[in-house]
């Protein structure tokens, strides 16, 4: 297996990983958002919440990282 099929992989995989978590968020916007007037306060990210925002900073690093490695690396 050379370093790019890893690379691959990795760059596959945290991209789904990445569209998974994103997904899994609670935090979207309400039909009355949809209009101007948003009723929601701002809260700070506890729990479960905060973990799966961290998580999805990790997977977005981790698949820029993959991407821009993907580019130097001569095939």
């Amino acid at each position: 297996m050379s370093i790019n099929t890893i690379l691959q992989f990795v760059t596959i995989g945290s991209a789904v990983l990445l569209v998974l978590a994103i997904l899994l968020q609670q935090r979207g916007a309400t039909l009355g958002a949809g209009f101007g007037s948003s009723g929601e306060l701002y809260t700070t990210r506890r729990g479960v919440d905060k973990n799966l925002f961290e998580v999805t900073i990790v997977f977005a690093v981790i698949f820029v990282l993959s991407i821009l490695v993907g580019l130097l690396i001569p095939s």
